[in-house]
């Protein structure tokens, strides 16, 4: 088992960076506040724009600097949590293992501390030969949905494999799985169960990334353009909205039907997630709903002092 703790793995390297660091300190300086057992395992994410990343579309106007890379693996490493990369994206070629960016950002966590999720086989050869000091993960984005081939994965040679979340709540399934110390169950997922598209819209996601990057060396009336993708699901939904599916993962489904059978991990997603709907997110699944509100108070607080949250004054005006 865990000593009794319940892992959790949170979502963002670039825009919720801010968030999850303050999340960190609040848990080592308030763990009162926090549901029993709970722990930081990892934060994931990419930098954008990171031609190799999965999941998750980079915005096109952003850009991350070698100093910001550096400082984020630092302070996330500085509190003992690895730095897992999401480069997951399943459409990645030969010549894309030398993009430069990508490559600078394994350098950059190259200490023996960090991870990658993966999807590509290609993508995780060239890691495991190239920086053999990272640990390797099984993304959700393979779309494993039959429990033999789950065992088989299970079998190689991954930290972490994390479930696909239409297996959530199939203890029928996978209660007696082997290696449910290397499971890690994504408890929040917004797409709708068994969606049809999943995996067209990560390979959607994928393209767009590639055509977002030769974008940018080509002049305004060059520009190719973006293939569109809309879901009336994953878009609109939140916290709130997704507690009815069958594949939602409560807190106190973790603690009295996941943990009783030996898994310990959980993944947060939410990378682009609205601020604020994360904040509840944590709130919900890792702190004491009687201490909540006081823990998200405090949050708040310090997340307007940094000016993560502005809050414009009024500006004052002549009368008459």
């Amino acid at each position: 088992m865990s000593g009794g703790k319940i892992f959790f793995h949170l979502p963002g390297l670039r825009y919720n960076f801010p968030l999850n660091m303050f999340w960190i300190s609040l848990l080592e300086q308030y763990p009162e506040y926090f549901r029993d057992g709970i722990s930081i395992a990892s934060v994931f994410g990419c930098f954008p724009l990171s031609l190799w990343n999965g999941g998750r579309l980079c915005p096109s106007n952003d850009q991350c600097d070698a100093a910001f890379v550096k400082n984020v693996v630092k302070s996330i490493n500085s509190k003992g949590i690895p730095v897992r990369y999401t480069f997951t994206n399943p459409l990645l070629t030969e010549e894309d293992l030398a993009d430069p960016f990508c490559n600078f950002c394994m350098e950059a966590a190259d200490n023996g501390m960090n991870e990658v999720l993966v999807f590509s086989p290609l993508l995780e050869q060239y890691i495991r030969d190239r920086y053999p000091s990272y640990r390797i993960d099984s993304t959700t984005c393979k779309e494993i949905k039959n429990r033999d081939a789950l065992m088989e994965e299970l079998d190689k040679d991954y930290k972490y494999v994390v479930l696909d979340y239409n297996m959530n709540n199939r203890f029928d399934l996978i209660e007696d799985l082997p290696h449910k110390e290397k499971i890690e169950v994504l408890v929040n997922a917004v797409c709708t169960p068994d969606c049809r598209r999943r995996g067209e819209h990560y390979r959607n996601i994928a393209k767009n990334q590639r055509i977002i990057l030769k974008n940018r060396k080509m002049p305004p009336d060059k520009q190719i353009p973006i293939q569109t993708w809309g879901c009336e699901y994953g878009d609109r939904n939140n916290l709130y909205t997704i507690m009815d599916y069958p594949t939602f993962v409560s807190p106190e489904m973790i603690l009295n039907e996941y943990v009783p059978r030996g898994f310990v991990n959980f993944k947060i997603e939410g990378r682009t997630a609205n601020l604020f709907s994360l904040i509840e997110t944590y709130s919900y699944f890792m702190l004491k709903p009687e201490t909540a509100g006081k823990a998200r108070l405090l949050l708040m607080r310090n997340l307007e002092e940094a000016h993560v949250v502005n809050v414009p004054k009024p500006r004052p005006a002549a009368w008459p």
